[in-house]
């Protein structure tokens, strides 16, 4: 069975609470059963963490490249001006997919760029909680070699 981490950024621990006229109103705990029941019936293990310090998610992923088949990573603000992240990406050999609840390009200027990006095999934006589950599924056919 493959294993994925799903590694959320800083302030997502506050989804449902935080700005829902932008982020929604479900709870990262809601988000997380829904992608543990889509991974369940696609055959994956899946683990969540969420951190609001980006040396903990360099740390995440570095775990990831001994334990893990790939990454589901929501760097959050940090996708905007990590460069550890984005080496911490780099640096591991299993591929990760970049999310994000909102349509960052359609957002405000500063959001538009993404510096982790560059080391993810895709990203995926926009599409609310809907985006982990299009990732999942992704990430599925990545490793599956579909």
């Amino acid at each position: 069975m493959k294993k994925i981490m799903i590694l959320n950024g800083p302030n997502l621990n506050l989804l449902g609470k935080r700005e829902p006229e932008i982020y929604g109103d479900e709870t990262l705990e809601k988000i997380n059963t829904s992608i543990s029941s889509l991974a369940n019936e696609l055959g994956i293990s899946v683990f969540f963490s969420q951190t609001n310090s980006e040396g903990d998610i360099v740390d995440h992923l570095h775990e990831a490249d001994r334990e893990f088949d790939g990454v589901i990573l929501n760097p959050a603000g940090y996708t905007h001006t990590s460069v550890a992240i984005l080496d911490a990406v780099a640096s591991i050999s299993v591929p990760v997919i970049e999310v994000h609840i909102t349509n960052i390009y359609g957002r405000e200027e500063f959001r538009r760029h993404s510096v982790t990006a560059a080391g993810a095999i895709g990203v995926i934006s926009g599409f609310g909680s809907n985006s982990y589950h299009l990732a999942l599924r992704a990430m599925k056919e990545h490793l599956d070699g579909e």
